[in-house]
């Protein structure tokens, strides 16, 4: 089975709707991280079959919770979930910030060649940066604790309508017991993602 023919099985055995040229987004988007992860270990993930399950439909399962049209992913890491997302949501625009250099020479790279205006890479620590203009929402992906995520990112965020959503593996409990004052949960959300094995959660953040 060709990576495209895999793809559209997993999308097939989800509630989405992705475009042929989505598709096709996507599956460069894996095949250039394939390529690059030989040189620069972008991830730990080596099969593009596995990439698909564990980098692509883990990230745009969350899609449709997404509130607002200005979203800034930290920790990006080699673009997730921010890549993928963007390539579903053209519409919205997505700041990828990360601290390795090797990362976001990969993200502009795939930026380029995927054509994706709607993307920005930014090489910076999450503290340093100081946005002109906050953003609707706050993404992480297995980039720290709830608790330290609201503090590191809580400049980043909108004061009125703004929200944290971090991607999580099992319901965070006792992370939710910790988080700080004037942080609350909004909203969270059971992920399925076709063929992963394991728990995925959403977790919605705001502040009051």
């Amino acid at each position: 089975m060709s990576l495209n023919e895999k793809l559209e099985d997993l999308v097939n055995q989800s509630n989405l709707s992705v475009s042929e040229h989505q598709l096709s987004q996507l599956i460069s988007y894996v095949e250039l991280l394939n390529k690059w992860n030989k040189a620069y270990n972008l991830t730990s993930v080596r099969n593009p079959e596995d990439m698909l399950v564990k980098h692509i439909m883990d990230s745009i399962m969350v899609g449709p919770h997404l509130k607002g049209t200005n979203f800034i992913d930290v920790g990006t890491g080699p673009g997730l979930p921010g890549i993928p997302l963007a390539i579903m949501y053209p519409e919205k625009q997505f700041t990828l910030l990360d601290s390795l250099g090797k990362r976001i020479t990969f993200l502009k790279q795939v930026v380029f060649q995927l054509k994706l205006d709607n993307v920005s890479p930014l090489l910076s620590r999450v503290e340093a940066f100081k946005p002109s203009v906050p953003y609707d929402g706050v993404l992480s992906r297995a980039f720290a604790s709830l608790e330290d995520m609201v503090q590191w990112c809580q400049h980043l965020v909108a004061k009125e309508d703004g929200r944290f959503f971090a991607l999580k593996g099992q319901y965070p409990e006792e992370e939710l017991t910790q988080l700080p004052k004037g942080v609350i949960l909004a909203d969270s959300h059971e992920i399925k993602v076709p063929e992963l094995v394991g728990e995925r959660h959403l977790i919605e953040l705001i502040n009051v």
